[in-house]
């Protein structure tokens, strides 16, 4: 066990930046603790790519110690995702096309964030361009799971969320599309939230009406954390539209949540096929729930899941066809693009105006059918991953027990109730199963109400705090 400032890395981010305000420490000191403590460990795990030069981030450090603070996140060293821009940075997006670009600007939640005073440190680890829930590419390598290294991480989030469990960071920005802030959340211990779409915008560039599938957010070890960054990463932004208004989370975060309601979905019916001891774990974990006052009831399916699939299968296709598209249309560059991004490309530039229609349609029902439930139920649950971290150098499950996998990303069906309508997700920590190995509960609200889902994180974390009881191995 280590001391000394190095202990500082333990507190959630907020801790950390209360004890900034009150010059316990010194943006230096944690600077320098978190520098050795990504020394010792991120060469077992690889989360933190792209590390910025040591003396620059200590000069930077000590700039901060004598400046007005900025914001709560003043001194606090950042990593950013490697799908997003950070100026002066590599943006890589772990993929060869891009290896060693410097990004020239910040994207827009990363300059919310440099101007709440955070310290750009470097990059976190992602698959490449996002796309499957495993966290590996060929410019950075494979990050492995904060419990053990020779197992996925999950992702595309993987770094953040690694780095987050190590204590490399204390808070982290993601993204989602497919589970990306949920599954490396439930496998790593800590906290992840998709949150509502039109939440956290992006820049309005190039087409933003046709597809809102992904959204960034944030991750933290603790909930509170998780809403004060979500505070700094929101807000409207001028040309983006249906952009949510700022919220003030954290100062409403504690809350009786006894009578409060929660769905839960399981495995729909059967539709979904789970790893033994997935199901187990998140219905015990959820009696934590019951033990708070929230009813838990069990619920039948209320959609058909093969309509959910075909839908996501389209829009999804459509969506990365038009993102990808112009690196395919160079044979050059195609030769460097994985099969998932090729597979991803080509089924989406097959899709007839029809396909499509219908895609939208079926979400379109979907979303009206979740909104029925919502009059009943605060909440709905799900697992956070349908299988176990599986072995680092394994490409994805091929299959889940006797059902075999029909795409790259067949296994992370679960995830996708809540991202295909663009529903809050907020991803907790359920405990470890037989193996010793993390899993999360995704909690799904409905669309605007990401308050209420950080609610009931809080106190669900005020019960079980996961984080702090289980910390990886690597720090004991």
């Amino acid at each position: 066990m280590h001391t000394g400032t190095d202990s500082f890395l333990a507190l959630d981010a907020l801790e950390q930046a209360a004890c900034l305000e009150r010059r316990e420490i010194s943006c230096e000191e944690l600077m320098r603790a978190t520098l050795e403590r990504i020394a010792r460990a991120n060469g077992r795990v690889n989360a933190i790519v792209s590390l910025r030069d040591a003396d620059a981030l200590m000069a930077e450090a000590r700039a901060a110690d004598d400046a007005p603070r900025r914001g709560w996140l003043h001194g606090l060293p950042v990593a950013v995702k490697d799908l997003a821009n950070a100026a002066g940075l590599p943006t890589s997006m772990g993929s060869p096309l891009f290896a060693g670009q410097v990004a020239q600007t910040d994207d827009l939640m990363v300059a919310r964030m440099r101007a709440a005073g955070a310290i750009i440190i470097g990059k976190t680890n992602t698959p490449e361009f996002g796309l499957g829930s495993h966290t590996f590419n060929p410019v950075h390598g494979a990050t492995g799971n904060a419990y053990d290294p020779a197992l996925s991480a999950g992702g595309s989030s993987g770094g953040a969320a690694v780095a987050l469990a190590c204590g490399m960071v204390a808070v982290a920005d993601g993204s989602d599309m497919m589970g990306s802030l949920r599954n490396p959340a439930g496998w790593n211990n800590v906290y992840g939230m998709r949150p509502s779409w039109g939440r956290v915008p992006d820049a309005a560039e190039g087409e933003t009406f046709l597809h809102p599938l992904s959204t960034a957010g944030p991750m933290a070890r603790s909930p509170r954390d998780l809403a004060a960054l979500l505070e700094v990463q929101s807000g409207p932004a001028p040309g983006r539209p249906f952009c949510l208004p700022r919220e003030d989370f954290v100062e409403h975060l504690q809350a009786d949540v006894a009578g409060r309601r929660i769905g839960w979905l399981g495995d729909w019916g059967g539709a979904y096929a789970m790893e033994a001891g997935v199901m187990a774990l998140c219905e015990t974990a959820l009696e934590d729930f019951t033990a708070l006052g929230v009813k838990v009831e069990a619920l039948a399916p209320p959609f058909p899941a093969a309509e959910l699939w075909r839908a996501w299968l389209d829009l999804r296709a459509f969506a990365n066809a038009d993102r990808l598209g112009p690196l395919y249309d160079d044979p050059a560059k195609r030769a460097l693009l994985k099969p998932a991004a090729i597979w991803e490309i080509e089924t989406g530039r097959q899709l007839s105006i029809e396909a499509v229609r219908a895609a939208s349609l079926i979400r379109s029902r979907w979303y009206a059918r979740a909104a029925e439930m919502f009059e009943h139920f605060d909440a709905l649950a799900l697992p956070t991953a349908q299988v176990w971290p599986f072995a680092v150098n394994l490409i994805h499950p091929q299959v889940i027990g006797e059902r075999v996998m029909d795409t790259y990303h067949r296994w992370m069906e679960v995830v996708i109730p809540a991202s295909l309508i663009g529903l809050p997700a907020l991803a907790v920590p359920a405990g470890f199963g037989a193996a010793g190995l993390p899993m999360g509960v995704q909690l799904i609200g409905r669309h605007g109400d990401d308050l209420g889902l950080l609610q009931l994180a809080e106190a669900w974390h005020r019960a079980t705090n996961w984080p702090g009881r289980r910390p990886p191995p690597m720090l004991a």
